[in-house]
């Protein structure tokens, strides 16, 4: 008698979970990016001064570099070996070591190009060709320690970095990494993380754990072009007033804007005004019909840090809700919360394992928000954006009704399909989590 019992509660469970889901509509997730594919791994390289390093320049591994002399150097590729198809338009980004521009106070310019032009040539592949080489873009005192270069390749075999100035100076060497994406479908999969020290330690390409690897895992076909914007010491006023000169430079889709921690520290920004600049930055990236992306300030055992950031994270929920174009970031105040064992010594910066963990949570986060398929239904009741209904997402629905927090995934939390968000879904919700339960076990 008790085995028909448990036997009833179960069928009774699975059934009102099955007429609970079927009676509501699934709404679309947002529309993935297109995948702008890396082309040129591997590919015949050829360098003048340093032949021997033209190779690292287009390897998989971040801390090897091409390395090239100011004032007539250059890093070529051959591209004939790539199907014609998958290279239309290309995206050439290259990377340095430098900080990403020379503001604040800790300016570090790291063999860094400041004069170069981007070339292409249509000879055949197999030899590298001494002329017919066509200047499609010029850049002179560049400033940043990465940069991105959208070309017209049709119909070219050979593309070319020709350096001319280091530093802004006329000699000098200079060290990279030059990547080429395929960009035919537009440049849609490509990140610009703009922040401070703690961007600027943990959003690099290094050892093969950079954000577009892990992203690479997650989502099979993708690796996004990410620039890392991070420059230590600054604060959202800084971001604010350079932001516009950044993204005149910034062809691509995504932009974390991630400030805050020098902002609160001492509380020397004032939350208010930290919202202000914010929600400058969010406008500018909006205003060029890019998407912004921003996430909670990171968690800190420094007292001067964490002592000031429930205000300045309240900010965050304020722009999320006001700004709902606004992609949510990883919620780094959970994360280095959960794992204090992150955080260095001075209880604000992350160890070069917390550096990792940061990357591969960013990945994940973004696998689930911005990588989903266009037609992948979302769940109800998934309220933290996970893909499944759990617990997280009864407690996190909890705190909104409390007034306590933000969800995830907005969309996903009329559980009870009256059209409004109230005590009413987190019934359902705990039924539905039940029945779940009910039905698993």
């Amino acid at each position: 008698m008790k085995k028909m019992k448990k036997h009833s509660q179960r069928a009774a469970a699975a059934a009102a979970a099955a007429a609970m889901l079927a009676a509501l509509v699934p709404c679309a997730a947002s529309a993935a990016p297109a995948a702008n594919p890396v082309i040129s791994r591997g590919c015949p390289a050829y360098a003048g001064t340093n032949p021997a390093t033209a190779s690292a320049g287009c390897d998989a591994f971040y801390y090897s570099f091409w390395n090239g002399s100011a004032p007539d150097d250059y890093l070529a590729y051959d591209l004939s070996g790539v199907p014609a198809a998958q290279r239309q338009v290309i995206d050439l980004v290259w990377y340095n070591t430098s900080a990403y521009d020379v503001i604040g106070m800790y300016v570090n310019r790291n063999q860094e190009p400041s004069d170069y032009t981007i070339e292409v040539n249509a000879a055949p592949g197999g030899t590298y060709p001494e002329d017919g080489w066509v200047v499609v873009d010029t850049v002179a005192g560049n400033t940043l320690s990465s940069r991105q270069h959208v070309v017209d390749f049709d119909g070219y075999n050979w593309i070319r970095f020709h350096l001319t100035g280091v530093d802004e100076k006329t000699s000098g060497t200079a060290m990279i990494n030059m990547d080429i994406h395929d960009v035919s479908n537009g440049v849609q999969d490509s990140w610009l993380f703009l922040g401070d020290s703690i961007t600027a330690m943990s959003m690099n390409n290094c050892y093969g754990t950079g954000f577009a690897t892990f992203v690479s895992e997650a989502v099979p076909g993708y690796f996004p072009i990410q620039q890392n914007g991070g420059i230590g010491g600054i604060t959202s006023k800084d971001g604010r007033e350079n932001i516009d000169r950044w993204l005149d430079t910034f062809p691509g889709r995504y932009v974390s804007i991630a400030y805050g921690t020098n902002d609160a520290w001492g509380d020397q920004t004032g939350a208010e005004q930290y919202y202000e600049n914010t929600v400058y930055m969010v406008e500018a990236v909006l205003a060029r019909g890019m998407v912004p992306v921003v996430g909670k300030i990171p968690a800190s055992a420094e007292p001067g840090v964490a002592d000031n950031l429930e205000k300045y994270n309240a900010m965050i929920d304020r722009l999320w809700e006001a700004y709902p174009q606004v992609v949510q970031g990883p919620d780094l105040y959970a994360f280095f919360t959960e794992h204090p064992d992150y955080l260095g010594g001075d209880g604000v910066h992350p160890t070069s394992d917390g550096q990792e963990a940061m990357r591969q949570f960013w990945a994940q986060e973004m696998a689930a928000r911005v990588y989903a398929a266009e037609d992948a239904p979302a769940v109800v009741g998934d309220v933290d954006g996970s893909g499944a209904v759990g617990l997280t997402d009864i407690v996190m629905l909890q705190r909104y009704l409390l007034g306590m927090g933000q969800m995830t995934a907005p969309q996903n939390s009329d559980v009870y399909a009256d059209g409004v968000t109230d005590v009413l879904d987190l019934g359902a919700l705990k039924r539905l989590f039940t029945s779940q339960m009910y039905i698993l076990h």
